[in-house]
């Protein structure tokens, strides 16, 4: 976390983006006494539906995780810079892919007329969405020492012309290292020991994970409670449950 690494980047993303979803959600479940809903869309409805409900309040979400989560980063210098930058790609991650979600009205459940409201993304859609702005993310530099701003390393150039970058983007000021090995300098603590999915073609597959050293396959006992029964008045019963898995671990 000390370093401005693209794995650092996703993680100041991702938590932020947490908070403005868990806000959201929670003004619209009437959980926060200082919001509510949000304001009724201004867009027109449709032929056979209209605005209703009560929408997740995404932009109240997003402007307490700006108060809330921004307040750290103080300085100018470039890791404030590029920590604040992509706490804004995590909070419009949640803001710019809201849904509309509606409800069917009618006599005997037919779907005469549908009310509507906007809703968060599932967080794992929110989750995916970043993982791929992180494969995607953009080394930057200091424009020079007293602009304040950051620009990208290659000659990437936006919509606008410039070669600063998109505020939904998420961008880092250091090349990762692999990560396989212990090295206390960067934070890593490398993969040996790590669990490995053999099947999987992704970042948590062995072939990935145990970087090329290979892994070992075991059989790991557990013991977990189970068949847990309520039991008037009042306490709840459980078994024990043995359990056994074959279990991946990097060498």
């Amino acid at each position: 976390m000390n370093a401005g690494f693209r794995e650092t980047a996703f993680i100041y993303a991702i938590t932020t983006a947490a908070v403005t979803h868990s806000v959201a959600r929670a003004c619209s479940e009437g959980s926060i006494s200082t919001c509510s809903c949000a304001d009724r869309n201004k867009g027109p409805s449709g032929d056979d539906w209209e605005w209703g409900g009560c929408s997740d309040n995404a932009v109240y979400g997003h402007r307490f995780a700006r108060k809330f989560v921004d307040s750290g980063e103080r300085g100018k210098d470039s890791r404030n810079l590029m920590n604040i930058h992509n706490n804004e790609a995590g909070r419009r991650m949640v803001e710019h892919n809201t849904i509309k979600q509606c409800k069917c009205h009618g006599m005997s459940g037919s779907c005469e007329l549908k009310t509507c409201w906007k809703q968060t993304p599932q967080f794992r859609d929110v989750a995916n969405k970043l993982v791929e702005k992180y494969n995607d993310a953009m080394q930057v530099r200091p424009r020079n020492s007293n602009s304040g701003q950051l620009e990208t390393v290659s000659n990437h150039v936006n919509v606008r012309g410039r070669n600063s970058p998109a505020s939904q983007e998420l961008i880092y000021l250091e090349r990762s290292p692999d990560f396989c090995t212990p090295d206390a300098s960067v934070g890593s603590a490398g993969t040996r020991g790590r669990y490995c999915n053999k099947t999987s073609t992704g970042y948590d597959g062995c072939d990935s994970m145990c970087c090329g050293r290979g892994y070992n396959v075991s059989l790991k006992e557990s013991v977990e409670w189970c068949n847990c029964t309520f039991h008037w008045c009042c306490f709840v019963k459980c078994r024990k449950c043995h359990t056994e898995e074959w279990v991946n671990q990097c060498k």
